[in-house]
């Protein structure tokens, strides 16, 4: 029986850290090698990170890329295992690439032929295409080299690599961006294509967060009849080592023979000769990793991406204002979970319109979380702000102005801290906030990073629930659950007095934003042709805001930022 063992290094990489991402790399390359592994995976373009964006554009960041794949080539010297790692290859042009390193040195580069150009993706920016596929063979047994979107697009090259010709394993090394389900989404549909095809797949992801994305891993190999044989952790760093039979692809192949009549292109094949693997005496433990609920797999993305901002950024502590509300209470949560509570600051400040109630949550919220806090009232503030415009503002009734002026001292202050300190500022606004711009541009958006940017409000609900019952008792105050949402920027105010409720501002929300309906089949879902048409205008009239918010961790399938490309200026308005 033909055996492969492989080992999928499911890695955290920084942009642009050289040093550290092949530290990484050697140091899961020694691992593999205690393992007896034949064969490591490193995640697409790990050696650089990714994205790298317009740093593409810069030779010197190219040939520090190229300079960093040599380092981790010679440390392969006198090591049995072939690895395979993504970097940046280029000579006339520039390439997403996976290069073959064995014994010291990069033996070939297999260059990534599918370039997702959608969503988050800009690699038809910066990349060129590859032209030609990539076999590696151990003795006889054969194996198809694939990037990302190679396995993602039309049947070629994984139709080519499994029919044409006949490769018994696919090994597929991945920057796969997470959204909320995608973990699941991708394993069965990669399993489909393993069943599909007769062969195995090794799929392997990074992990970790860059800027406003955030990687999950949850690699995996699947056989040829698709059954799962192996998975990672989610969200954390996590090296997978597993056993693939390469004869079972046959076995299946020969009752179910559909995959001989695969139609496949004529690219051009490399094929790379190894040694026939040694057989094991015993096979490897296989770890199985249990999938995450919606609730943990949102909170962890949520905490990876806050961890990785904060620490690959050099910070070491951030702020934010504790309000006694469910948005701030569940942002400090998930920053304890990020930082440890010793890194994470509160600060209450309450004004005449700050309920007993209000102050009362934040401080227990604090109290059960460990974190400092410090109380700084704006009503002084505040009262010299009016009397100071009150010249201008006379004969003029009060309105949101006055409102947005508490929101932008609250602002003024977590900055002031922020500079004096080093302090990075989390705004806590949520997606159906800044979707229809119930937020103060300089005052509660006002900061480096907003944690749950991209988190519908029931969704925070959800969430902060699940927090609770994770944790086992009542960290989140009961009474926040229950109370109504309020700005408490003036008497008895609520949320719902400018919003619909959250429940159907959501689900407009979500049909609008993430599946593209326009308002009439939004109507046609059941919701009220009013408020769709509110809901719409108050969307078009925030882009502005949008456009000066800060970055926050994706985890929807198109948030605010890289996935939503909206022009500013704009006068074209959807009729009901």
């Amino acid at each position: 029986m033909k055996r492969i063992r492989l080992t999928l290094a499911q890695l955290n990489p920084t942009l642009g850290d050289f040093e550290g991402n092949v530290r990484k790399a050697k140091l899961a390359l020694e691992q593999a090698h205690a393992l007896q592994s034949d064969l490591l995976l490193i995640p697409e373009l790990f050696i650089p990170g990714y994205p790298p964006e317009d740093l593409s554009f810069r030779l010197s960041f190219l040939k520090a890329n190229r300079k960093a794949l040599e380092e981790f080539a010679e440390s392969t010297a006198n090591k049995k295992v072939v690895s395979i790692v993504g970097f940046m290859d280029f000579d006339e042009d520039l390439y997403n690439a996976a290069a073959v390193v064995y014994d010291g040195q990069v033996k070939c580069v297999y260059r990534k032929i599918f370039l997702p150009n959608y969503s988050v993706f800009d690699e038809k920016r910066y990349f060129r295409a590859g032209d030609r596929l990539l076999m590696l063979k151990f003795g006889s047994a054969k194996v198809g080299v694939t990037i990302c979107e190679d396995i993602w697009g039309p049947a070629e090259p994984l139709a080519s690599l499994v029919s044409g010709l006949g490769a018994q394993l696919v090994v597929n090394i991945s920057a796969s961006p997470y959204w909320v389900g995608k973990p699941r989404f991708r394993e069965s549909y990669i399993s489909m294509k393993a069943y599909e095809y007769h062969t195995a797949i090794a799929y392997c992801n990074m992990v970790g967060g860059q800027d406003e994305i955030v990687f999950d891993g949850s690699s995996f190999v699947c056989d040829a009849n698709g059954q799962l044989l192996a998975r990672s952790k989610c969200f954390e760093e996590d090296l997978l080592t597993v056993d693939v039979d390469l004869d079972e692809n046959l076995r299946v192949g020969l009752t179910e023979p559909r995959r001989r009549y695969t139609c496949v292109g004529n690219l051009p094949v490399e094929v790379l000769q190894f040694d026939e693997p040694k057989q094991k005496k015993q096979r490897i433990n296989v770890s199985i990793a249990q999938p995450c609920e919606r609730e943990r797999e949102m909170f962890l993305a949520l905490v990876t991406g806050l961890r990785d901002y904060v620490k690959k950024n050099g910070f070491k502590k951030v702020v934010l204002g504790l309000s006694g509300g469910m948005d701030s209470s569940l942002v400090a949560a998930v920053a304890v979970e990020a930082l440890g509570s010793d890194n994470v600051k509160g600060v209450l400040m309450p004004s005449m319109y700050t309920s007993e109630e209000s102050i009362e949550d934040a401080s227990r919220l604090a109290e059960n979380l460990g974190i400092e806090t410090f109380v700084i009232p704006i009503n002084e503030v505040y009262e010299r702000y009016l009397r100071a415009l009150a010249p201008v503002f006379s004969n003029v009734p009060s309105d949101t102005t006055e409102e947005n002026l508490q929101a932008r001292i609250r602002g003024n202050y977590l900055m002031a801290l922020s500079n004096k300190f080093g302090w990075l500022v989390l705004t806590t606004g949520n997606k159906s906030e800044i979707a229809t711009g119930y937020c103060t541009l300089y005052g509660d958006m006002a900061g480096g990073f907003a944690v749950i940017k991209d988190v519908y409000k029931t969704d925070v609900y959800r969430i902060a629930r699940w927090y609770n019952a994770w944790k086992g008792k009542e960290m989140i105050p009961n009474r926040v659950f229950v109370k109504p949402p309020t700005a408490e920027l003036r008497p008895n105010q609520t949320d719902q007095e400018k919003l619909p409720p959250y429940d159907v501002l959501d689900g407009i929300l979500r049909l609008y934003i993430e599946e593209g309906l326009d308002a009439q089949e939004i109507v046609q879902k059941g919701y009220d042709a009013s408020i769709v048409e509110k809901v719409l205008r108050m969307i078009h009239a925030s882009e502005y805001k949008r456009r000066q918010a800060p970055i926050g961790t994706k985890i929807s399938v198109r948030a605010f930022g890289k996935d939503w490309r909206m022009p500013t200026t704009n006068r074209f308005r959807e009729s009901l």
